[in-house]
């Protein structure tokens, strides 16, 4: 499903780039109507790519709350090195990088894994 946000959002945002490449040729042409459409095209265009946005942003947020309950704990380096023998003794963990958009909107500073339990 993330995928086919970002999809979508990348098709509209070229759309709109190639319409905002167009405003020269369109406002030389002086046609008061194709500008006035070009115009209410851009805007349409835009306030989409904002609504997708905004649904993508909500989906992390649940995510990030959700991870907020669990137990969590910074991931040392010799456990990162072994992430297979991590995720085979701790069940369900979910290791969350910093550099990633749901580690950043969580604001972490270290690869941290989220689990039920302590491990």
């Amino acid at each position: 499903m993330k995928e086919v946000e970002k999809a979508e959002i990348k098709r509209l945002s070229d759309m709109l780039d190639a319409l905002n490449h167009k405003d020269a040729t369109v406002i030389q042409a002086g046609n008061a109507e194709l500008i006035a459409s070009h115009e209410e095209e851009k805007e349409k265009l835009a306030a989409e790519i904002a609504r997708l946005k905004e649904v993508r942003v909500k989906k992390l947020s649940t995510e990030a709350q959700k991870l907020e309950k669990l137990f969590s704990r910074e991931i040392t380096k010799k456990e990162q090195a072994d992430m297979g023998t991590l995720k085979k003794t701790v069940r369900g963990i979910v290791v969350v990088h910093p550099m990633t958009a749901l580690g950043r909107e969580m604001g972490l500073k270290a690869v941290t894994g989220f689990a039920k339990k302590a491990f």
